[in-house]
């Protein structure tokens, strides 16, 4: 599994894109993401501090590229709470080598963290090879 996070997350031209404003509404960051192996599968766990699940895309497309897309519950401006600083949401994409069982994977969300497991495919899969005794 390879990182393949675009510059832009509506796939924008480059020719497009404006350069980035310090009070941009429409800023992104990288998800700080940790990924481990275990007995078949693979496990991505994301840091996503204020996103619930309704503000949360996960997806694979049919070029084997996973999206992760967190959208933050922001507070209200007209509110009397003052901030120091504003979360922004969250993007970053991962390209899935053919050794991920796509259909398989499932996704958890938990306090802000978000647990994804991806089963390897069965042809991927480690097996014990039997050694007979001639």
């Amino acid at each position: 599994m390879a990182e393949n996070t675009l510059q832009t997350p509506n796939n924008q031209a480059a020719e497009t894109r404006t350069p980035p404003v310090t009070r941009d509404e429409n800023r992104y960051q990288f998800p700080p993401v940790d990924i481990f192996e275990t007995n078949g599968d693979l496990t991505v766990v994301a840091d996503l501090p204020g996103v619930e699940k309704d503000g949360l895309n996960v997806r694979v497309d049919e070029d084997g590229v996973l999206t992760i897309e967190g959208r933050v519950q922001h507070i209200d401006k007209k509110s009397n709470a003052i901030n120091e600083y504003d979360l922004v949401d969250y993007f970053r994409q991962f390209r899935l080598s053919e050794e991920i069982d796509r259909e398989g994977i499932s996704a958890e969300l938990k306090h802000g963290v978000l647990t994804l497991k991806l089963p390897k495919a069965q042809a991927a899969k480690p097996r014990q090879i039997e050694v007979k005794v001639a």
